[in-house]
């Protein structure tokens, strides 16, 4: 479980790619003060297990799946990646609930400036924009980010300098593409309230919205 607090940019090292997987190489320096083989870490959003740790870099493997799945099947040797180690339970949460697990890949369709702010237009299918709402929380490239606009087949987000200069946002140019995970909060709700996985002997879900509407949700 990961907050979407990139702790810091690493670089691909090195790609060795098979039929259908590979294996990343990434130089790090902060992810890696109390890692260990086994762990997870998050790179551009994507959970991955630590498979070797030495001399300041990393090793992952990477599925077919995820690869298939993910803007992964793009970077590069050189690549900058936002990393985060897992979540500790002693740590300030101070982003939202991120499992690593990508929904899809969107696409950038415009950058602009606003102020100090930095605006970030992101187009995404369907699948994806039906869980992303205005204020809502959203993950591009493993980034916790707050939903400012929303519309059917796109959304935008504002970010601070900070958060840009901190991550891969400030490499991010339009058309390019990011790996892009919703709130997993409303996932869940909608799996409650689908009458298509009925609770066992009532023919029904027994979390319907005027249950939600009762007890003040």
């Amino acid at each position: 479980m990961f907050t979407g607090i990139v702790e810091e940019i690493g670089v691909v090292e090195k790609i060795q790619k098979g039929r259908y997987s590979a294996v990343l190489t990434i130089l790090a320096d902060k992810v890696l003060e109390d890692s260990k083989v086994g762990d997870s870490i998050a790179v551009n959003g994507i959970c991955l297990t630590v498979t070797s740790i030495k001399s300041g870099r990393f090793t992952a493997d990477v599925m077919h799946e995820t690869l298939n799945r993910s803007s992964l099947s793009n970077i590069r040797n050189g690549s900058h990646v936002n990393l985060e180690r897992a979540m500790q339970a002693n740590g300030r949460f101070g982003g939202h609930i991120v499992s690593g697990h990508v929904d899809g890949v969107g696409r950038v369709m415009r950058i602009r400036k606003d102020d100090t702010a930095i605006w970030y237009t992101i187009k995404a299918d369907l699948k994806v924009m039906r869980y992303i709402v205005e204020k809502g929380s959203v993950t591009i490239d493993g980034i916790s980010l707050t939903v400012a606009e929303a519309s059917q087949d796109y959304f935008s987000i504002s970010a601070i300098p900070h958060t840009v200069a901190q991550t891969v946002l400030k490499d991010r140019r339009e058309g390019d593409a990011v790996n892009l995970e919703t709130d997993v909060i409303g996932k869940y709700v909608e799996k409650l309230l689908s009458t298509d996985d009925p609770e066992p002997g009532n023919g029904k879900s027994s979390i319907t919205k005027e249950f939600l509407d009762r007890y003040g949700f």
